[in-house]
């Protein structure tokens, strides 16, 4: 699988392709995408017609997301791991 690492000064992301309903995050782990938006490093999910804002981000971030975001027609996650952690829940941060 193929990663896409793009940055700039302090805007770090890698976009991770989508395959089956699965993501490879971390060091090789595979999660189910519907755990990512429920991550602290997601940033985006691209569907067919656009990058939509991670819900997890809604609480993190002053951008508020509140559209739901169709993850049957999820192609990849925008995330901002650049460390390979790997899934972290937002729940640790707002709980």
């Amino acid at each position: 699988m193929d990663i896409f690492w793009r940055g700039m000064i302090n805007k770090v992301h890698r976009d991770l392709p989508v395959t089956g309903g699965v993501v490879e995050c971390g060091s090789g782990k595979k999660e189910m995408i519907d755990k990512c938006r429920f991550c602290v490093h997601s940033k985006e999910f691209l569907t067919p017609e656009g990058w939509v804002p991670s819900p997890a981000r809604a609480y993190c971030t002053y951008s508020r997301a509140t559209n739901p975001v169709d993850l049957k027609k999820v192609t990849v996650v925008r995330c901002d791991d650049y460390r390979r952690e790997g899934f972290r829940s937002i729940m640790n941060v707002i709980g």
